[in-house]
């Protein structure tokens, strides 16, 4: 067993230097095997774990520029992606079953907290993360061009407006993984995809699926258009086209805003056409992650998946 001997750090915890709370060399993904310091934890004071103390704060985690994976599937999704893991907390029974994947990492050392089932239960939301927690770093945001020139033709792109919830937008990246959309464009009113909720809601896909956090969606949308590319609202009002009868087979951004207030008028105004899913009932609308499943699989089978 290896333990950091390191002089206590008496600053903010979102201030503790790199090189003791986050591992340094995000870049890289070779394959390796990392030094993993197991450290047996009796309290959750101490200011290193703060982190995961701090579950309902998800400003903090943002501010630190970092991301919490809470339950077993999302931090093993974590594991096996490129993103740089800090650190994990886990239950000895999770560190037997999960340590081959933490040796295997890139990264050249990793801090593994291990404390007892009834220490953990203590965590908000235990019941979600049932003793297997990780701390990664946020990745650069991508560039927005890059995302476009690199992603292959045709294009089956989609954007979100005013989605405050995390899980739906959590969701809404799930729906985007499963059904190949080249990326996700993030308006900027919406919550980010990196705090903890969102990230569960996607059931780590998160890790996998390309998005962009952009400052100004409908300027990236008249982009979008001046290349062709049609831009198709989610908007279940009178005169909205059916969606079964639109032609998704070619490049197509499918746009979406949150249930009730739907998309605003300047993100509509940036639309080549309103698009709806007929319902033969007194329903006229559905959760934003239900809707965007239903655009994004009626795209794919129209494209022959």
């Amino acid at each position: 067993m290896r333990i950091n001997q390191q002089k206590p750090f008496t600053g903010p915890w979102w201030k503790k230097p790199f090189s003791a709370l986050f591992i340094a060399g995000a870049t890289r993904f070779n394959s390796g095997v990392a030094t993993l310091h197991i450290q047996p934890v009796q309290s959750l004071d101490a200011p290193e774990l703060a982190l995961y103390q701090t579950l309902r704060r998800p400003e903090e985690h943002e501010r630190a520029g970092v991301l919490v994976a809470t339950n077993a599937k999302v931090v093993k999704r974590l594991l096996a992606s490129r993103f740089t893991v800090v650190s994990a907390l886990l239950t000895p029974a999770w560190l037997e079953q999960l340590e081959p994947l933490l040796r295997a990492r890139p990264e050249e050392e990793i801090c593994v907290y291990v404390g007892e089932q009834k220490l953990l239960e203590t965590i908000t939301g235990y019941q979600l993360h049932q003793g297997a927690l990780a701390v990664a770093k946020i990745p650069p945001q991508p560039d927005f061009e890059t995302l476009l020139k690199n992603s292959p033709r045709p294009l089956l792109l989609a954007a979100v407006e005013g989605i405050a919830s995390a899980e739906n937008l959590g969701a809404v990246v799930r729906n985007c993984a499963a059904f190949g959309a080249h990326f996700l464009i993030v308006g900027e009113t919406c919550g980010s995809p990196f705090q903890r909720r969102a990230v569960s809601g996607s059931m780590g896909t998160t890790f996998e699926q390309p998005l962009v956090q952009v400052d100004n969606l409908v300027e990236k949308l008249t982009a979008l258009r001046a290349r062709g590319v049609r831009c198709l609202a989610a908007h279940p009002r009178p005169g909205a086209k059916k969606l079964a009868a639109v032609d998704l087979r070619g490049d197509c951004c499918l746009v979406f805003g949150a249930e009730g207030p739907g998309l605003t008028a300047a993100v509509l105004a940036a639309c080549d056409d309103r698009v709806e899913i007929p319902m033969p009932s007194h329903m006229n609308s559905l959760n934003v992650a239900v809707a965007t499943g239903v655009f994004l699989y009626e795209a794919t089978r129209q494209r022959g998946g």
